[in-house]
């Protein structure tokens, strides 16, 4: 059996985090793109899927991708053939913008996947987890950036609900939240997260039809970074982006965590309540 698959989305679906060969490519993954020393969890799957199957792959995500982005430039680039698989897996850039749209974010998704299943296509997407936990956001700043993903998932939702598929939720997976599941950034995962997120879709497209003889391996070849590394990489990379990020996020995050004190502020407490109620 013969599968046209065709990955569009972000910097995870380039592979960013998941060397391969032992590439010593930028760990910041700046300006990525598919095969430039990255393998990733969409590759993975792949070659899985060529197991059992005649598979003709390919990779149109670039790292840092938005949703808009993904309709205007990788969309077309798939061409007008038939497609029988497609990931579309966008949406956490979009969150670390000032020009955050819930809803344009959602109108990309749908026409994406219209135009994707209009040719065939069985979508595989994600609901996206907790991404200030994993990297240790302060509370002000974290909640802030849950309420922004979880509209983006509610895009999700409805994307869905709309045109099936087959989705994954990140959240249903403990080893998430574990550190040995990324890369040294925390903002994309490591080979262990890379694998893990590959052998989650393979287990259910064999459920859903799609025999794999080898489904991917969860064994990794590299290590899990050390504190050490974390260190460097703050110092060299992750600073300095937090520094890139501060003057597009910090402002619209004060204002949103300066609301809702305020909000907690004007509520009754239960002991006002308690007397309007006598």
């Amino acid at each position: 059996m013969s599968l046209h698959y065709v990955a569009l989305g972000d910097s995870t679906t380039v592979g960013v985090g998941d060397p391969m060969n032992g590439s010593t490519t930028d760990l910041s993954g700046a300006g990525a793109r598919p095969g430039e020393g990255w393998r990733g969890w969409a590759s993975l799957l792949a070659d899985s899927l060529g197991s059992s199957h005649r598979v003709t792959f390919a990779n149109f995500a670039t790292s840092g991708a938005t949703a808009p982005m993904v309709a205007a430039d990788q969309l077309p680039s798939t061409g007008s053939d038939p497609i029988d698989l497609a990931s579309l897996i966008v949406g956490v850039n979009d969150t670390l913008r000032s020009t955050f749209d819930a809803g344009q974010i959602r109108d990309c998704l749908q026409y994406c996947a219209e135009q994707l299943t209009a040719r065939g296509a069985l979508l595989l997407t994600v609901r996206f987890h907790d991404h200030g936990q994993v990297f240790g956001l302060p509370s002000w700043l974290r909640r802030p950036l849950w309420q922004r993903i979880e509209q983006v998932n509610a895009a999700y939702d409805d994307l869905y609900a709309r045109f099936g598929g087959i989705r994954i939720d990140m959240a249903d997976y403990p080893e998430v939240y574990r550190r040995d599941f990324w890369s040294v950034d925390r903002l994309h995962p490591g080979e262990r997260g890379h694998r893990h997120l590959a052998r989650a879709f393979a287990d259910q497209l064999h459920h859903h039809g799609f025999p794999i003889a080898v489904p991917p391996a969860l064994a990794c070849a590299g290590q899990t970074p050390s504190k050490w590394a974390d260190t460097r990489w703050m110092i060299r990379e992750g600073i300095p982006w937090l520094g890139r990020r501060a003057g597009d996020l910090t402002p619209w995050a004060a204002k949103m965590a300066l609301t809702q004190f305020s909000h907690l502020r004007s509520a009754p407490t239960d002991a006002e309540v308690r007397r309007v109620q006598v």
